[in-house]
């Protein structure tokens, strides 16, 4: 803005003057405030320039370098009926102000093209700032479904196998105290487990200001699975866990899901098939890790377990799996009997060990 009044002027041009100095100056001034009130500093720049050129013979300004700036910020920041004053306000200032300094067809085609340039940059600069707003809100709420899947496996899962213990507690006390005692052993360190699982899922909450920053991603992996199979097998349920093909490591996100993906299966067979075995397989093949857990129990029939796709927990299964790229099917067991989830998902090659 201070150019035309530092460096050298021909003779025949108007000096540079304080008072123009200070024109210039008020008509940059207002841009402060151009956030808080777009429309009045818009005015207030129009004020101040149509003064400056009326009631001073000062230097012109190669560019309407203030007016740029106010019109990008009304057309990127203002409301619809504060744009629309805007483009109104433009069509009548830009030719006075043309008609005021040369009056010539040429500087008017550039004073609209540039005034029009910034507008639609604004305009641009406002879809722009909306797409990152929308795309915030689809990966929070994608975070919140991602959170609230991740309780209801933890807490589905704890709470059944709790419940299941509980209920076998007064029989087993009657019957045989040493089973009561291990019933009861089974719910303290299911609690804890589920306890402990908690406290790290909440951690992601937290804006972790007191002491470390708590972890992103505090999910569980395949290391974890004997142990789980081991928790729903003091339950009384009959459970195997075996893997086949070449174990190798998975990606952490991967491991996650596996594991929650048997957890939820292993969730449904204590609470709804009534059956007295289950089987847990992973079997690694060519860039697929296929997971089956099946069962004998009561299989799909209605009204006894989720079938069908029905149901939060299969709802879930299908989304995790989905999520990886991969598929889950569920339906009856291969002879007709019990109920069988069947899970692939393509997996990198590598010859590292699963962990």
């Amino acid at each position: 803005m201070t150019m035309p009044f530092v460096v050298p002027r021909a003779p025949e041009l108007p000096p540079a003057t304080w008072s123009a100095y200070g024109l210039t100056t008020l008509t940059v001034l207002p841009l402060v405030w151009r956030r808080r009130a777009p429309l009045a500093v818009l005015l207030a720049i129009l004020a101040t320039s149509t003064l400056y050129e009326l009631a001073v013979e000062g230097p012109g300004q190669p560019l309407p370098y203030t007016g740029l700036v106010i019109v990008h910020t009304i057309a990127a920041l203002a409301p619809p009926w504060q744009r629309r004053a805007t483009v109104l306000l433009l069509v009548v200032a830009v030719p006075v102000s043309v008609w005021l300094n040369t009056g010539s067809a040429r500087e008017l085609t550039f004073s609209l093209f540039v005034f029009a340039a910034a507008y639609v940059f604004g305009r641009l600069t406002d879809a722009r700032q909306r797409a990152h707003r929308v795309e915030a809100e689809r990966a929070a709420a994608r975070e919140r479904a991602r959170i609230a899947r991740e309780m209801h496996d933890i807490l589905s899962h704890a709470v059944s196998l709790m419940v299941v213990q509980a209920e076998a507690g007064p029989v087993a006390v009657r019957a045989a105290p040493e089973r009561a005692e291990a019933a009861f052993d089974a719910i303290s360190a299911t609690g804890r487990d589920a306890m402990e699982q908690l406290r790290r899922m909440l951690g992601v909450l937290r804006d972790g200001t007191e002491g470390a920053e708590p972890p992103r991603e505090p999910q569980p992996d395949l290391g974890g699975l004997p142990a789980l199979v081991e928790r729903v097998r003091a339950s009384g349920l009959d459970v195997t866990y075996r893997t086949t093909g070449g174990v190798r490591a998975l990606p952490v996100a991967v491991g996650a899901t596996v594991h929650r993906i048997v957890q939820e299966a292993l969730t449904n067979v204590v609470k709804h098939a009534g059956a007295r075995t289950a089987a847990v397989r992973l079997a690694y093949e060519d860039g697929v890790l296929e997971v089956v857990v099946s069962d004998d129990g009561r299989g799909p029939r209605r009204g006894a377990r989720p079938a069908g796709g029905e149901g939060h927990g299969l709802v879930g299964i299908r989304e995790r799996a989905a999520a990886h790229g991969g598929t889950a099917v569920t339906g009856p067991g291969p002879d007709g009997r019990g109920f069988e989830v069947r899970v692939e998902l393509p997996v990198p090659v590598s010859t590292g060990v699963a962990r």
